[in-house]
């Protein structure tokens, strides 16, 4: 016998993964796909002849709304992601495919969850910019902000000093005690790195056991030599109880000045690299 497809398309709706809305010229939802509970943690009852406005995150409603007015101007949009709130105060990320149906006067929008890849876009993007390790920036990060820090230095006629860091013996540390303990000891000096800088300074591991610090817009020398005591300092501080008797390895620190000690960012970094290979050997 014929299949009824007419009869079967509510349930077809009903059956999808993502959710199907049916909006009218004025925002309120006229239809909503059983989905939407999964997508929002609303049942499809409460969701009727609300806005859809309601729901949208406040950060990105005037985004969707010009999104909106693309679509019912006749203009489909496949590929516009925004934010909803989830009936538990949560976030969702939304992929959205919308048309505009003058003749039957409804706007009819597909809507993905598309939280998880945006989370994972967001890992990428972090990782590519750095160290995942110590979450510090990495070398091409530090780079960059070294550049724009120079930039900045010459137009405002300003100073800026690039610390190079190293840790003392931390071979030693890796052979005695394993690599699990001396990711540890890297991730420690990282934080305290991180407690005795300004928001505009940035601290990045090159790799290994090196480290390097950009402090911007510097008064004096003295405050770099200040800022170095400061570091050296809280580096020598004990490690905590989860480390046992292990002792916090000290560290040696190369300075380089702009425009004292040049005035380009690999000048710099090898100006800084070379005084600390000095103040190793100084030990």
């Amino acid at each position: 016998m014929p299949v009824d497809l007419q009869a079967l398309y509510p349930k077809l709706v009903h059956l999808m993964l993502d959710t199907v809305f049916v909006v009218d010229g004025d925002n309120q939802i006229l239809f909503v796909s059983d989905a939407c509970e999964s997508l929002l943690g609303y049942r499809a009852d409460e969701l009727v002849s609300t806005l859809i406005t309601r729901y949208m995150h406040p950060e990105d409603l005037a985004l969707t709304k010009a999104s909106i007015v693309r679509v019912m101007s006749g203009q489909p949009h496949v590929d516009f992601r925004n934010r909803y709130l989830r009936k538990d105060g949560s976030t969702v990320h939304i992929l959205w495919s919308a048309r505009w149906y003058e003749d039957k006067e409804v706007r009819i929008g597909v809507a993905r969850d598309v939280t998880a890849l945006v989370q994972a876009e967001d890992e990428l993007r972090f990782l590519a910019h750095h160290d995942p390790l110590t979450k510090l920036i990495n070398r091409s990060l530090f780079y960059d902000r070294l550049v724009s820090g120079l930039s900045t230095a010459r137009r405002h006629q300003n100073s800026l000093a690039v610390l190079f860091l190293d840790v003392n013996d931390f071979k030693t540390i890796n052979d005695t005690y394993g690599h699990a303990i001396g990711d540890g000891v890297l991730c420690a000096v990282a934080q305290r790195l991180e407690s005795c800088l300004r928001e505009t300074d940035s601290v990045a591991r090159m790799g290994g056991d090196e480290f390097t610090v950009l402090l911007t817009d510097i008064p004096s020398m003295e405050a770099v030599t200040h800022k170095i005591e400061q570091i050296l300092t809280v580096l020598a501080e004990p490690l905590g109880a989860e480390f046992g008797e292990i002792s916090m390895p000290s560290c040696s620190i190369g300075v380089a000045c702009y425009p004292a000690d040049g005035d380009d960012a690999d000048t710099l970094l090898r100006h800084s690299d070379s005084a600390m290979y000095t103040a190793k050997k100084r030990r």
